[in-house]
């Protein structure tokens, strides 16, 4: 099998161009990207405190909610295996 030279060249070319498209077209796009996110968070700093801690508030109470009921599952297995004996 006759590999030609010019033919890697080519391929070699070929990939490196993919990579420099593919770089400087995904670069602009992270920047423009990473604008819209400060002027979101710039924006919304102002009503996310309340946010923030209605939040905390929200999981504290769900972390709660399941510890009593995992404590209650294990009660109930002890008086289960309680019944049995």
């Amino acid at each position: 099998m006759d590999i030609q030279p010019l033919v890697i060249l080519k391929w070699i070319g070929i990939a490196l161009a993919a990579g420099f498209v593919g770089y400087f077209g995904r670069y602009p796009a992270m920047l423009i990207m990473e604008k819209i996110r400060k002027k979101k968070t710039q924006a919304g700093a102002v009503g996310s405190e309340n946010k923030a801690t209605s939040n905390n508030d929200y999981k504290l109470e769900e972390s709660r909610l399941k510890l009593e009921k995992k404590k209650a599952k294990q009660e109930a297995k002890k008086a289960k295996k309680a019944g049995k004996k």
